[in-house]
C-alpha cells in the first residue's frame, strides 16, 4: 500500500467558490488522515474509493460522492486503481449546511458540472454560473456507513486479522478459542466492549465491506457472496439490504 498524506488544501483568494482538482490512485494508495478549512465533495469518477471518518467507511462507486464539511479528519484510500475528482468549496457564501459527512448522488449533470469545473478554460462568467447550478443540484442520499472499529485486546485481534485476512472463513468465535488464547465467552465480550458491535455483526460489517470492492469490480453477486462467506446471493443480498438501505445492484446504479 502506497500512503501518502495529502496537504491540507485552501482556495487561493483569486479563485472562485469552488476548486476541483483531479487525483490518479494507484490500487493500495492511500491519503492518510487529514482535514481542510474549506468543504471537500469527494467523487470517485473510475474505479472505487473508500473514505474513513473515524471508524466509518464510506465506499464510493462513481454513482456516489461525499460531501466533507470543514475541519473533519479523514483518510481516503483506492480499492481499486481511481481518478479523484476533489471539489474544494469555500465555506464563505456556501449554501449547503450539513454538518456530518454526507453522501450524494453524483448524477450525470453533477459529473457534466465537475468536469466543466476541471476546465481552466471556462470563463468567470460560465464558472460562476456551474458552481452555483452545482451546489444547488447536490442531493443526499440515505446511506449509511460501514463501521469497522477493530478490537485492542490481542486475543480479539487475532480473531479479527484472521477474518481481515478471509472474510469467508467459517469459524465460529467457539472454533477461534484456541489460536485467540480466550474462550468463546471471553471473546464474545471482548468484541462487544471493545468495538461497539457483537462479534456476529462486527464480521456482518467485515464481510460487507469487502463485498463493495469485489462488486465494484463487476464480480458476479453470486460469486461475491461466495468470496465474503454467505451460503447464498439471496443470504447476502438480504444482509446487504438491511445495512446499507438497498439491494447490491442499487448501489451501483446511476
Amino acid at each position: 500500500m502506497s500512503t501518502k498524506r495529502q496537504p491540507s488544501f485552501d482556495l487561493p483568494a483569486d479563485a472562485g467558490a469552488l476548486v476541483v482538482g483531479s487525483f490518479d490512485m494507484a490500487r493500495g494508495r492511500r491519503f492518510d488522515w487529514h482535514q481542510h478549512p474549506v468543504h471537500q465533495l469527494v467523487w470517485c469518477a473510475r474505479g472505487v474509493l473508500a473514505v474513513s471518518v473515524g471508524a466509518a467507511v464510506w465506499v464510493l462507486p462513481p454513482p456516489r460522492a461525499l460531501w466533507i464539511p470543514a475541519g473533519v479528519v479523514h483518510a481516503v484510500e483506492a480499492s481499486l486503481p481511481a481518478t479523484m475528482r476533489s471539489v474544494y468549496v469555500r465555506r464563505r457564501g456556501c449554501p449547503i449546511r450539513w454538518a456530518a459527512p454526507t453522501v450524494v448522488a453524483a448524477s450525470p449533470l453533477v459529473c457534466e458540472l465537475i468536469g466543466f469545473l476541471a476546465d481552466p478554460s471556462a470563463t468567470a462568467r460560465s464558472r460562476a454560473h456551474a458552481e452555483r447550478l452545482l451546489l444547488d443540484v447536490l442531493r443526499p442520499l440515505d446511506s449509511s456507513p460501514i463501521e469497522l472499529i477493530l478490537p485492542l485486546d490481542p486475543r480479539a485481534r487475532r480473531v479479527a486479522d484472521a477474518l481481515l485476512s478471509d472474510p469467508a472463513d467459517p469459524r465460529t468465535l467457539a472454533a477461534f478459542a484456541r489460536s485467540a488464547g480466550a474462550c468463546a465467552r471471553t471473546l464474545a465480550r471482548l468484541f462487544l466492549a471493545e468495538t461497539g458491535a457483537t462479534f456476529g455483526q462486527w464480521r456482518t460489517h467485515l464481510r460487507l465491506r469487502a463485498a463493495l470492492t469485489h462488486m465494484a469490480a463487476r464480480v458476479p453477486v453470486a460469486a461475491v457472496a461466495e468470496r465474503v462467506g454467505y451460503r447464498s446471493a439471496s443470504a447476502f443480498i438480504a444482509s446487504f439490504r438491511r445495512l446499507l438501505g438497498v439491494a447490491p445492484g442499487a448501489y451501483f446504479a446511476r
